[in-house]
């Protein structure tokens, strides 16, 4: 046999998941290498059987293909689930009893990106393992095995479509539902899905399409839902309900067309979770709002603030047993009735099982959250090699200073005006910053704090131009 050896474009292995530009810095080369190596780790980890995915990108099924390659020649028995949402590949994970997962997708990336999301064991595959991977491939670290390994296809959408639909509680009450899956992975799931829901359902660029043609399909921008908006507005739709590319974070808007921020969503949510689980943790990132923690305490929960990214509130939620988790990216983790993985098709089905049961409107329930003034996420940039340090000098000015500071990851600071974060992204040399407040002086204020800590690390101030939101 000859020897191995694969060296990974440098910018292609990230904190949580392998990602490029195909053609560019992502090939079929690279998912055969991933597959070569992934299935070395399952291997030696005492596994022998993979499921693979992809999602709908007109790259995916080259690069599944190459993928199914490598895991195989590391002797792996793989069964591909074909095309479909990234949940659904978690959900074959647990319905096969697998020792691992690899997922082919771009998620809410533009059509010309690709990559692949893992799973090792029941746990997210990240961080070090990613870099551990990238090793393996370029000295040829991998296993030889006896014989080659096997594939097998599965169609598995209409046991994880029965599935979820098991979990919805919300009685035979009609609601009138626009659903936009972004020509995304989730579209052909989510028409399934909808015809073994009670109601009228609308969905919109429902067709599995890699050009993406409608819009970008990421939930969390406003312009994105704008198609969704109109269609609530014509149809005087109940709710608005859109996933990103892979279809594991959700985007939802009212009954008057008006988005629900992440942690808005994870408000209600947590609220329903914690009548049948009281007193139980409910985790969220730091990005969160103040408004989602004081809302759990108050409905009874324990409010945990945690690091921002899938993988590691992933981690937590199992170190916690938590029976519920989000982030302001929009994804959400059910673990009470479900498997604790970010699942858009599962939090929609949970959702409509509350607006259902709701004796008024969810517009109702945003309008009696306190009003609050938000920046938008702030990015800017900040070299890879600095980001962490200007980080750690920013905390130790204000521990000098005496300020309320929680660190779980980066700085959040709490103040009598409300709070303001600064944090490095794990996926790009860039700082994130955010603040909330109940007034504007109070938010110009936070403003002020933050771009004065910048500053103080030689840096250049964030553009704090764009409109503040309201939430």
């Amino acid at each position: 046999m000859t020897s191995f050896r694969h060296d990974f474009h440098p910018t292609s292995l990230r904190e949580y998941d392998i990602r490029g530009i195909v053609g560019q810095t992502l090939s079929a080369e690279d998912t055969f290498a991933i597959g070569r190596a992934f299935g070395t780790i399952v291997a030696r980890n005492g596994g022998s059987h993979v499921v693979t995915g992809r999602d709908g990108r007109l790259s995916s099924p080259m690069l599944e293909a190459a993928l199914i390659e490598g895991l195989m020649a590391s002797g792996m028995k793989v069964t591909s689930v074909g095309c479909g949402p990234t949940p659904m590949l978690y959900y074959g994970l647990y319905h096969f009893g697998a020792d691992g997962a690899a997922m082919i997708t771009g998620s809410h990336n533009p059509p010309n990106y690709n990559g692949c999301k893992m799973m090792l064991g029941k746990k997210p595959f990240f961080g070090t393992q990613i870099q551990d991977l990238g090793r393996m491939a370029a000295t040829g670290d991998v296993v030889t095995p006896d014989q080659p390994g096997s594939q097998t296809s599965v169609d598995l959408r209409q046991d994880y479509m029965h599935r979820m639909l098991k979990d919805y509680d919300g009685g035979e009450r009609k609601l009138k539902v626009v659903w936009d899956p972004g020509n995304g992975s989730g579209a052909e799931i989510t028409r399934m899905m909808v015809k073994h829901l009670p109601g009228e359902h609308i969905v919109i660029n429902g067709e599995i399409d890699g050009n993406f043609p409608n819009h970008h399909p990421d939930p969390t921008v406003l312009k994105n839902l704008e198609q969704m908006i109109a269609q609530v507005h014509e149809h005087g739709a109940d709710l608005g309900i859109a996933f990103d590319g892979d279809a594991d974070r959700i985007g939802i808007v009212d009954n008057e067309g008006v988005m629900f921020f992440g942690d808005q969503l994870l408000v209600v949510l947590a609220r329903d979770v914690l009548r049948d689980h009281p007193g139980a943790t409910i985790i969220a990132d730091v990005k969160a709002s103040q408004l989602l923690f004081d809302e759990v305490a108050k409905a009874g929960g324990q409010p945990l603030m945690w690091k921002t990214g899938h993988s590691l509130i992933k981690a937590k939620m199992a170190e916690t047993g938590a029976p519920l988790a989000g982030e302001m990216s929009g994804h959400v983790f059910f673990a009470d009735k479900w498997y604790g993985f970010d699942d858009a098709p599962y939090s929609a089905i949970r959702l409509l099982g509350i607006v259902a049961r709701m004796t008024g409107k969810l517009s109702d329930v945003r309008h009696a959250f306190p009003v609050l003034l938000n920046t938008p996420e702030l990015r800017f940039n900040c070299p890879d090699e600095r980001k962490f340090d200007v980080v750690a000098e920013v905390k130790a000015r204000l521990a000098a200073e005496g300020a309320k500071v929680n660190d779980v990851d980066g700085v959040r600071v709490l103040s009598d005006d409300g709070w303001w974060l600064l944090r490095a992204s794990n996926t790009q040399a860039v700082l994130v910053a955010r603040a909330e407040a109940s007034t504007e002086a109070g938010l110009e204020r936070l403003k002020a704090q933050i771009a004065a800590q910048v500053v103080a690390s030689g840096l250049t101030a964030p553009d704090f131009s764009g409109e503040n939101a309201g939430h």
